[in-house]
């Protein structure tokens, strides 16, 4: 089995089914209407929304995101992950009534504990949201920047892809930036392929959240490719919300032809029905993919995670040994 690394994933979007069961038992909710036979239950990008704010909601202590982050990462390393990044929300945290820094601490502590137990390294990109508006992305990328959070090392957009425009995040990404953060952001998802070029014209992000739609444009395909940005593709996620109708239409295989740096990654996996496991045999499935170019992905993934030299070196040394 293919060591694994994973690069993007929503914390709030990975509270295993059993988790938010017993989280709604804490807080006195009924989670029937988004969780039947122990699976999350919904039919259209709006229901999804729904169910995924019902479960975000039920993390409202430090308790309970440092239990989310370590349950999350200890069942990544039971799978064969070594590292693992998640997208955090100051946005979530001041609706649960946490100060932005007393989540991020929490969730920390979970990765420490996850480390501990299974040697599994977590990174934090602190992610703004689309849908919220500019001055919350903004105060997300002043946040990121002065929180002095040694796991806190990139910076990212995600959300509605239809609200605002790329060039509005300028300010925010500069924030980070100036302050040595790791850049990557959501486009090509439910944006087209215009989505990633204006992501890679005004942004200047080492890596795209997606990205896939950028096949409906070969030239944009070559300039990925010859600029080395990496993707961080979902292919269950990009099914389950039929941005493409089956694996076998998925542009996962075209775009690696091609020469671009991709990546596997679960997003939000139990809505997706998926894990990063998963994600990796569904390339060995669908694209075809041996496990020696599974660990060439993994590889990949490492030399683009924002992380510092040496633990990235580490890391690499793991994969190159093979050693879980």
């Amino acid at each position: 089995m293919p060591l694994k690394a994973e690069l993007h994933c929503h914390i709030e979007g990975a509270a295993a089914p059993e988790l938010v069961i017993r989280q709604a038992q804490k807080y006195g909710k009924d989670v029937s209407p988004y969780i039947q036979d122990g699976s999350f239950v919904w039919h259209d990008f709006t229901s999804f929304l729904k169910a995924y704010d019902f479960a975000a909601d039920l993390f409202r202590s430090e308790d309970d995101y440092a239990r989310l982050s370590e349950h999350y990462l200890t069942s990544l390393a039971r799978d064969g992950a070594i590292y693992s990044e998640v997208f955090t929300s100051p946005d979530h945290a001041m609706k649960a009534g946490l100060s932005p820094q007393a989540y991020t601490d929490a969730l920390g502590e979970g990765m420490a504990r996850a480390k501990a137990k299974t040697g599994i390294e977590g990174r934090m990109i602190v992610t703004g949201v689309r849908h919220v508006g500019l001055e919350s992305i903004e105060a997300a990328a002043r946040f990121a920047a002065r929180c002095g959070h040694p796991l806190v090392t990139g910076f990212g957009v995600a959300g509605d892809e239809r609200h605002g425009d790329m060039e509005d995040y300028v300010r925010a990404f500069e924030i980070a930036r100036e302050a040595g953060l790791g850049i990557t952001v959501h486009a090509g998802e439910f944006g087209g392929w215009e989505s990633v070029q204006a992501a890679l014209d005004h942004i200047r992000p080492s890596r795209i959240g997606h990205g896939v739609r950028a096949i409906e444009n070969p030239d944009l395909v070559k300039r990925i490719a010859a600029e080395g940005v990496v993707l961080e593709c979902c292919p269950g996620s990009n099914i389950a919300l039929k941005v493409f109708g089956s694996f076998g239409e998925h542009p996962f295989p075209a775009l690696r032809d091609a020469g671009c740096k991709v990546t596997l990654n679960s997003d939000d996996p139990p809505y997706f029905w998926t894990t990063l496991k998963h994600e990796y045999d569904i390339a060995a499935e669908h694209f075809g993919m041996s496990d020696k170019d599974l660990t060439a992905v993994t590889r990949t993934a490492i030399e683009a995670a924002f992380v510092d030299k040496k633990t990235k070196a580490q890391l690499l040394a793991r994969l190159n040994g093979g050693q879980r």
